[in-house]
């Protein structure tokens, strides 16, 4: 320490101060960090199609043996060992781009194996220290041929290790995957495409180097998104092939279902290219509520890993769901656009490319590698072949050599006197006094020989290769054309026309998937269902449908196995009543019922919806009621009693139209006027016709009159209401002694209805049909015109002629018939 009043040297400041010009310094260091955040961050190079982050992460993980084939390791590890030796830019960098190499929504071709939460479209991936990693399939061939000096390799950020500059990469990566990233004043965003299609333009171009963009289409006609989807109008990828730049629409895949017994939906299974589903849920929440969205009454995400993506959106009743999809379309991401802003590194220089231009270099990449590795491998048999010819010479005189080894006084001498003595270089020489006694046998000769014979042929092999750009190109070729094999998926994306036509690909283009059902076009579609005349039916096996028309369903060739119970004039935004055999009606809304097509010459009741469905009840059908009509109906039940009941108009769901007597149940219910005839038929063959005027109507909650008297175990199996005696007939359909019902059935019989004479209410009637030895009952009957018989399969049934004789006996049947319509 200085003493007291002791002076201290100090030295003086340095005052070596140089003035710049802020101006000019603010422009150079901002293009320096300009040209750093282009070339080192946020562009991929054209030829790997990787930006550096990606590259070193792939590079690293093949150092760290992570192949496939191995266990996962830490997330964490992967990223330590990346940001320690090659990319020292922060762990959340690094772990972001290496979850996103995992991300099969992301990626077309993911390069990534990851194990735990990876995140999905809504939600981000879990932390580092939590996932496991390892190298995908895909990223085999990426690196495969680091090796064998295919590439240059660079020094790392503090030179104590090196990296390679471009990946091998035996696929187009920047086509199939992708990519997007935002420089300084440029960026990029290209669209993943198919690899099977991909490869199969980069051979095409290979074998016709003056290939147009529009041939190229032929082999990779649009983008394959990650998660399908439907792209719409393929203007804008033709001009983004041509140029670099363009724009495409992406749909989702939706099609028109019932989802409930009432209800139709809109299911969609598929969504535009990285739009999650709770994004599109959240939308139509945010526009229903604002009112910009009508028709849809719910919104559900059953989304699983079995299933896949699954949204089911509810279209309320009244609503056409095509004009809601529409809708859905013009206000949600279910339709999303796509932006083509392909900007790579060529030469160290960011280039707009088109798709001819990405092909090229990449082919030539491919080219340059396979040229380099030839010459390496090259290289490596003739080493080879130089030092096992020198051992063969060594193995012909061994006695000579070792003769030399034991009488030299070092290694250095030895080596000196055996390439003198037999004409060998310095590395033969090495090699020999190397030489292990196990090497002397005569199986080693032999395997030598061979190997000699071997590498020969493989060195001449090489140069043929590297000397002949033919072959060159053929060994590319056929290197992609394994890579496709191996690697190539189906198209996932339906690719669409603006006319809504779908594009087929060509050479490695799967067949595109069903398109949806929808139209492409909200032009003419109206939102709510117009309030249209249509028929109510009820087929012979229960099923409910409408009809459009005005007019009485006929039936004719085209409907030949489809017959009706009943039919009922409403319109599409009315209701109608469907009455059970437990005596109660239903009411429901006809806009519900699924909409069949009227043909000229009939219709067809396939598609029709079970009554079981829509009225969550298991009583059978028995017939329609209007709730709001005023027209008397008839109703009959399985114990002889019948009813006419008044009009009555209610307020509710359901209602009794009859008080039955504890295990009675209905068998039939229709229209009835006073001129129309009520029938009865039995299980023991007898018909009974009553003039239904005779019959006094009655309120809903009375239990009826007395219709038809039954013998003592027997009950009625139809009853009918005949408003046209001329054109109706009766059929009957008997039955084998002791079977079982709905078998054993024997003879079928037809008479016209008029053959059987009116007769009062309560009586037993006429009989129908007169049974033959081993027949005892009937298991079938119906009343009407135009009869139409089917199987329980539904396959047609031919009846025979009508038969005169009220009572006569009926003719074999060719088919069971399980209903009648």
């Amino acid at each position: 320490m200085a003493k007291k009043d002791q002076v201290v040297d100090v030295p003086e400041a340095d005052e070596n101060i140089s003035e710049i010009d802020v101006s000019a310094e603010m422009r150079g260091s901002f293009l320096e960090y300009a040209v750093s955040v282009i070339y080192a961050r946020a562009l991929p190079d054209a030829r790997d199609g990787l930006k550096p982050v990606q590259r070193r992460i792939l590079y690293q993980m093949d150092q760290m043996g992570l192949r496939p084939d191995r266990g996962h390791v830490k997330s964490q590890r992967v990223v330590g060992e990346v940001m320690g030796k090659l990319h020292p830019h922060g762990d959340s960098a690094i772990y972001e781009a290496l979850v996103r190499l995992a991300q099969p929504f992301n990626l077309r071709l993911p390069l990534v194996d990851g194990h735990g939460n990876f995140g999905s479209l809504d939600d981000g991936p879990a932390a580092a220290r939590y996932t496991e990693a390892r190298m995908a399939p895909a990223a085999v061939d990426l690196v495969t041929g680091l090796g064998e000096d295919t590439v240059d390799f660079v020094p790392n950020y503090d030179n104590q290790f090196t990296q390679p500059e471009v990946l091998p990469a035996a696929f187009p990566q920047l086509l199939v995957n992708g990519a997007s990233g935002i420089a300084v004043g440029m960026a990029t965003n290209i669209a993943p495409h198919n690899l099977a299609e991909t490869i199969a333009g980069a051979v095409h171009l290979l074998d016709h180097p003056d290939a147009t963009v529009a041939d190229l289409m032929r082999f990779v006609p649009g983008p394959d998104l990650p998660e399908g989807g439907v792209i719409v109008g393929l203007e804008g990828v033709k001009e983004a092939y041509e140029t670099g730049r363009g724009a495409f629409k992406t749909r989702a895949k939706v099609s028109v279902e019932r989802v409930t017994a009432r209800k139709m939906g809109l299911i969609v299974t598929q969504l535009p290219y990285m739009v999650g589903p709770e994004k599109v849920i959240e939308k139509i929440k945010e526009n229903v509520g604002a009112g910009r969205l009508k028709g849809i009454s719910s919104v559900q995400n059953l989304t699983d890993r079995i299933h896949g993506l699954r949204l089911v959106i509810e279209v309320k009743n009244g609503f056409n769901p095509e004009a809601v999809l529409q809708q859905l379309y013009q206000r949600t991401p279910l339709e999303d656009s796509f932006s083509i802003n392909a900007v790579a590194l060529v030469g160290g220089q960011p280039q707009v490319m088109g798709l001819k231009q990405i092909l090229r270099v990449f082919v030539d990449h491919r080219l340059d590698v396979t040229t380099r590795r030839s010459r390496f491998r090259l290289g490596k048999c003739e080493e080879r072949l130089h030092l096992v010819e020198g051992l063969l010479i060594a193995i012909l005189d061994i006695d000579d050599v070792i003769a030399i080894i034991r009488s030299s006084d070092d290694a250095d001498v030895a080596r000196e006197r055996l390439m003198t003595a037999f004409d060998l270089s310095q590395a033969q020489a090495d090699y020999i006094l190397e030489l292990r006694l196990r090497r002397l046998t005569k199986f080693s000769r032999i395997e030598l020989e061979a190997e000699r014979d071997e590498l020969a042929a493989r060195i001449a092999e090489l140069r043929e290769v590297l000397e002949s750009p033919e072959l060159l190109r053929a060994l590319v070729k056929r290197e992609l054309a394994e890579v496709s094999e191996r690697l190539g998926t189906p198209r996932r994306t339906v690719l669409l026309a603006s006319s809504g036509a779908p594009v087929v690909g060509g050479a490695g283009a799967s067949s595109l998937a069903a398109l949806p059902s929808v139209p492409r076009s909200g032009k003419g579609l109206e939102l709510q269902i117009p309030d249209d005349p249509c028929q109510v039916v009820l087929s012979a096996t229960g099923a409910l449908a409408r009809v459009e028309g005005v007019d009485p369903l006929e039936p004719g060739p085209r409907a030949a196995f489809d017959g009706w119970r009943a039919q009922l004039p409403s319109s599409v935004r009315s209701q109608v009543a469907v009455v059970t055999e437990d005596g109660v009606a239903h009411r429901i809304d006809v806009v519900d019922l699924p909409a069949l097509p009227r043909f000229d010459t009939g219709m067809s009741l396939a598609g029709a919806v079970p009554a079981s469905e829509l009225l969550h009840s298991d009583s059978r059908p028995v017939g329609l009621l209007d709730p709001d009509g005023s027209a008397v109906s008839a109703m009959g039940t399985a114990r002889g009693t019948v009813k006419r009941l008044r009009p009555d108009v209610l307020q509710r769901d359901e209602w009794e139209v009859i008080a039955l007597d504890p295990g009675d149940r209905l068998i039939g219910f229709a229209p009835c006027p006073d001129e129309a005839d009520v029938v009865f038929i039995s299980g023991d063959a007898q018909l009974l016709r009553t003039p239904a005027e005779r019959i006094r109507p009655q309120g809903r909650t009375a239990g009826g009159v007395a219709g038809m008297r039954l013998s003592p175990g027997v009950e009625a199996i139809g009853f009918w209401v005949v408003d046209a005696p001329a054109e109706s007939v009766v059929v009957t359909v008997a039955a084998a002694e002791g079977a079982l019902p709905g078998t054993g059935q024997t003879t079928v019989k037809v008479t016209p209805f008029d053959a059987y004479p009116s007769k009062g209410r309560g009586g037993q009637g006429v009989r129908a049909q007169r049974f033959l030895r081993g027949e005892d009952r009937l298991d079938v009957a119906w009343v009407g015109a135009g009869p139409r018989a089917s199987t329980s399969d539904g396959a047609p049934v031919d009846l025979p002629a009508p038969d005169g004789r009220r009572d006569g006996s009926g003719s074999p049947i060719t088919l069971p018939i399980a209903t009648i319509g």
